[in-house]
């Protein structure tokens, strides 16, 4: 018993490291060319792990927990595209912004407690399924982008909504299916020289569906992808619609789509128990607004995600006595190597810096 708490004490122990790697980085010169391969010579590369950051950017070890990045007083723009398809009705789409939403989506009425400003007008609005505005092959000038740097309130964030409203279709017409994509919000600050800040874009620009038909008859055939926001009314419903046909090929249960053996089975499909049209229900073609409606995007500050290094060495590897890396634009550049000893425990790492000048 004695021998047995003794193993399983000396099990339980943490595995410490003794000591960090005994590590230094050196070069021949510190001034390189454009293409040209600097040699980093290593002492101490039996290291379990040895990472490297360049100096590049989005490679600095100074932004190893991210960055926060001041574009309060830089302009701003907003871009994205839109097409429509089907149906008749007009007016159906507007482009909105608020800076005093606070933020909930539980009905329309809640987001209508909000100041909302139409600017539907910055943009084309397409008549076909043809996507405008339409991007122009570089060099040329992004046409797709419009500033908004006006609708900026300091200290205040910024909401997009599009607002998208269906009237009775018996007597407006069909309602319109709208297509939203490559939406993005850009800061003129341009943190690595060549491309602007992006607050936000179609993916991570959080729009949701705000609907209040959305658990009835009437709800909206509306949908958001990380790709696509579509805006589509209810169905209109009457009597002449296969769903109140009670002759109609889907209420059949003989119909082949509903066989396992036949080469028409569709698995998925599930065979519809019939109701009959209700000519005085509210649901059959009701007037009905709904919007999409963005997070919050803050114009006063952006945090870039956090740098990350390349790994070099891991504990599997050889020793590392040299390490070669060809910068492909001139500049000044602060180099960091990281070597570490570690165990599931633990770890000790010793930290080097190189600063290099790459000249064209």
């Amino acid at each position: 018993m004695v021998a047995g708490m003794l193993l399983l004490a000396s099990c339980s122990k943490e595995l410490e490291v003794s000591s960090a790697p005994d590590f230094e980085v050196t070069v021949d010169k510190t001034t390189h060319q454009v293409g040209e391969e600097v040699f980093f010579n290593i002492k101490g590369g039996e290291a379990d792990e040895i990472s490297f950051y360049s100096g590049e950017t989005n490679k600095q070890y100074a932004y190893k927990e991210g960055r926060t990045i001041d574009v309060s007083a830089a302009p701003l723009t907003m871009e994205l595209q839109n097409s429509v398809q089907v149906g008749t009705q007009t007016n159906q789409l507007a482009i909105m912004y608020s800076t005093d939403f606070n933020g909930d989506y539980s009905s329309v009425a809640a987001i209508k407690k909000a100041t909302w400003i139409d600017i539907t007008s910055r943009w084309p609005l397409a008549t076909n399924a043809t996507f405008v505005p339409v991007v122009p092959v570089p060099p040329a000038s992004q046409d797709i982008s419009r500033d908004i740097s006006m609708l900026k309130v300091p200290g205040k964030p910024l909401y997009i909504g599009f607002k998208y409203l269906t009237r009775p279709q018996a007597t407006n017409g069909l309602a319109r299916q709208w297509f939203i994509q490559a939406f993005a919000i850009k800061s003129k600050v341009q943190y690595d020289g060549t491309s602007p800040i992006v607050l936000a874009n179609q993916a991570n620009a959080g729009f949701r569906i705000i609907d209040d038909n959305k658990n009835n008859e009437a709800r909206a055939l509306s949908l958001i992808t990380t790709t696509r926001i579509t805006l589509q009314g209810n169905l209109y419903r009457h009597a002449g619609l296969a769903i109140y046909n009670p002759d109609d090929e889907m209420y059949n249960p003989l119909n082949p789509i509903y066989d396992p053996r036949s080469p028409s089975f569709q698995p998925t499909t599930v065979f519809p128990k019939y109701v009959a049209f209700d000519p005085a229900s509210p649901y059959n073609d009701p007037e009905v607004e709904q919007w999409a409606v963005s997070r919050a995007f803050d114009v006063d500050k952006v945090t870039i995600e956090a740098d990350y290094p390349e790994s070099i060495k891991n504990y599997n590897n050889q020793p590392l006595k040299q390490y070669k890396y060809v910068y492909t634009k001139p500049g000044t550049y602060k180099v960091v190597f990281v070597a570490a000893n570690r165990t599931i425990d633990d770890a000790k790492s010793v930290i080097r810096e190189v600063t290099l000048t790459i000249i064209p």
